[in-house]
């Protein structure tokens, strides 16, 4: 094995190794103590987790260590290889969306609704679209398990690839898995991203301004705590007489007290909401690292088609690589899970 080999092996060594401790952190991170902690985000975390673990296990770690091409395994192993690869891209496309359409309602749908709660805060919904997800990604899957073949490029080299009965067949699959396994919901995935985005920035420009019309004008609830306690004393003067001293503590004792409690509920609403607010700008960001690779993936999957390439094979499986090893991450820090302390 040459200089060139090495390198290869060891960035797909370490891309495969990350996405198997990502997604298994992701996958562990999320699992609830008990069922009535049991909540949608996590389900589908687990979700995601696992579809990328089908990739991680059995595509990235057999292609890391090169079994395809150096144990030669014949006509099934290649139809498992390629049924498990398609399978796990399919479910992990449905499960990203159905996570941005979650924090979508969860962010801008309930400002809509008032504050309602979200559609896909129900487990049983969530757990339909779930398995309607992994039928769908089956069925898309199959193909590629029965209608495969074994190409020998030269001596050394066995590659794995698609072979249809006719040129008709295969282009009613292809155009069917790409408008619906890949076009519908990453269209879905942009727009609800997009509209979240929106929503974060409209957040963020009228937390500056509310914090400038504090600056400027003090403390409002201070004031009219103020102004209240000094006309309560004022009205009670006139029939029981108070001591100066007296009404001064019930002034200066009467406004902090109320100050304290609406601090301490402002602050439980800020990090809630800023809780929101930072699993939504993962969502956004996985949302667009997606994007990217999905269109990077296709322009190369349109090449491969065109003339049949080593390098461009290469390039394609390592795009899949890096969404599958980077975006538990981005989930993980988003909703402050990136550590080792007990689940929440």
């Amino acid at each position: 094995m040459n200089a060139k080999e090495w390198m290869k092996s060891i960035i797909r060594g370490f891309m495969c190794l990350s996405g198997i401790i990502g997604n298994h952190w992701l996958g562990f991170r999320s699992l609830p103590k008990s069922r009535s902690q049991l909540r949608t985000n996590d389900i589908l975390f687990v979700n995601l987790a696992l579809s990328n673990l089908i990739t991680n296990y059995l595509v990235d770690l057999p292609d890391t260590l090169d079994f395809v091409n150096r144990w030669r395994m014949g006509k099934m192993y290649c139809g498992a290889f390629n049924f498990c690869s398609n399978l796990s891209e399919t479910s992990s496309i449905f499960t990203t969306l159905f996570i941005t359409v979650f924090w979508h309602q969860k962010l801008v749908g309930s400002l809509k609704r008032g504050g309602a709660p979200a559609q896909m805060d129900n487990v049983r919904l969530v757990a339909a679209l779930l398995v309607g997800s992994w039928i769908a990604a089956v069925v898309f899957s199959l193909p590629q398990f029965f209608f495969v073949s074994v190409t020998m490029w030269n001596e050394s080299l066995v590659n794995c690839v698609e072979y249809f009965p006719s040129q008709e067949a295969r282009q009613i699959y292809e155009t069917l898995y790409l408008t619906l396994a890949n076009v519908v919901p990453i269209v879905g995935i942009v727009v609800a991203s997009i509209q979240i985005a929106a929503t974060l920035l409209q957040n963020q420009k009228r937390i500056k301004n509310t914090t400038r019309a504090g600056t400027r004008g003090g403390n409002p609830l201070v004031a009219e705590d103020q102004r209240r306690a000094a006309g309560r004393n004022a009205m009670t003067s006139t029939t029981n007489p108070t001591p100066p001293e007296f009404s001064s503590k019930i002034i200066t004792s009467n406004i902090p007290n109320h100050e304290q409690t609406v601090r301490k509920s402002q602050d439980r609403s800020f990090t809630s909401a800023g809780n929101q607010v930072r699993a939504a700008k993962s969502v956004v960001a996985v949302a667009t690292l997606f994007l990217i690779c999905w269109l990077i993936h296709l322009l190369l999957s349109i090449t491969s088609t065109v003339f049949q390439s080593t390098v461009v094979d290469e390039m394609t499986s390592y795009i899949g690589a890096v969404y599958t090893c980077i975006i538990p991450y981005i989930y993980l820090h988003g909703v402050k899970k990136l550590n080792c302390s007990s689940r929440d």
